[in-house]
């Protein structure tokens, strides 16, 4: 049991040594930009989204109201 408590604590040492020595975190700019790419993206996939979803509710309709008759 302490072999196991001890092989966690390395990984969580290792973890830490990656995450402050070895990644490269982007700069402020960078992730502005990002950010803005993300939320663009998001708009367009939500229009995309809404569209197909007007297109579906009115062949619906037609499909509902043609089955009234």
């Amino acid at each position: 049991m302490k072999n196991f408590f001890n092989n966690r604590l390395t990984d969580i040492k290792e973890s830490y040594n990656e995450l402050v020595h070895k990644v490269s975190w982007p700069t402020s700019s960078e992730l502005a930009n990002s950010t803005i790419v993300v939320m663009v993206a998001s708009i367009i996939a939500a229009l995309v989204i809404w569209v197909i979803d007007l297109c579906i509710n009115e062949v619906m309709h037609a499909v509902y109201n043609a089955a009234a008759v």
